[in-house]
C-alpha cells in the first residue's frame, strides 16, 4: 500500500479545481492483474491504492476474470480486471505511479510474460496516440489479450481504438483466442 506521502508526492489536482482551473481530466483505462499470493486481496489493494491518488477517481470496474497465463505457461493462473479512472496525470506521470504501485506489492521482472504479485498496464487515455521508449498508448497488445478485452468490454464497449479503427466490442468479436477465461463471482470493489 502507498504512504500519505507517496500520495501526497504526486500532484493535487483538486486545489486546480477548487481555483477554478480545468485540472483536464482524462479517463484512463487500466488493467490488473496477479497469480501471486493473495491474488483477489491483491487486486483490490491495488484499486484502492490508485484511487487514493488525490485528484484519481474510479469511475467504472470490471468484473473480475480468472484466466490461463499466456506466454510462459508454468505459472498459477492470473485474476484479472480493468478500471477506467479520471485524472489529470499526463502519460508519463501516470505510468510512473503504476510502477510505483507494483513496486509496493514486490513485483519483480525476472521472467518475460512470468508470475507476478501485481501486474498493472495503462492500456489507454482517452483516445492518446504515444510510441516511445518507456510508453506505447493504446497498449500495443491490448487487441490480442482475451484477458484484457473480456474485462474492458465490460466498461468500456464503444471506446474506439484510434490506431486499429475498432471497438473493444469489435476487437473482442474477432479475437480468435478466446478459451482459458472464466468470469469470476467475486467483485472487484466489496461495497
Amino acid at each position: 500500500m502507498l504512504s500519505n506521502l507517496d500520495i501526497m508526492c504526486i500532484r493535487d489536482v483538486t486545489q486546480l479545481a477548487a481555483l477554478g482551473a480545468d485540472p483536464g481530466f482524462a479517463i484512463d483505462a487500466i488493467a490488473l492483474g496477479a497469480n501471486l499470493g493473495d491474488r483477489l486481496l491483491t487486486i483490490q489493494s491495488a484499486v484502492k491504492d490508485l484511487t487514493a491518488l488525490t485528484g484519481m477517481s474510479l469511475q467504472k470496474y470490471s468484473s473480475i476474470w480468472e484466466t490461463e497465463p499466456v506466454g510462459y505457461l508454468n505459472q498459477p493462473k492470473f485474476l484479472n480486471a480493468v478500471i477506467l479512472v479520471t485524472t489529470s496525470l499526463r502519460p508519463a506521470e501516470l505510468l510512473e505511479f503504476l510502477l510505483k504501485i507494483e513496486s509496493n506489492y514486490l513485483r519483480v521482472r525476472t521472467i518475460k510474460e512470468g508470475p507476478r504479485t501485481l501486474d498493472l498496464d495503462l492500456l489507454y487515455m482517452d483516445n492518446e496516440v504515444i510510441s516511445d521508449k518507456w510508453l506505447t498508448l493504446p497498449h500495443p497488445r491490448l487487441h490480442e489479450r482475451a484477458f484484457v478485452l473480456a474485462p474492458l468490454q465490460e466498461v468500456a464497449p464503444e471506446w474506439h481504438h484510434p490506431v486499429l479503427g475498432l471497438t473493444v466490442k469489435e476487437m473482442w468479436e474477432q479475437l480468435s483466442d478466446r478459451e482459458g477465461i472464466q468470469q469470476c463471482k467475486r467483485t472487484l470493489v466489496e461495497k
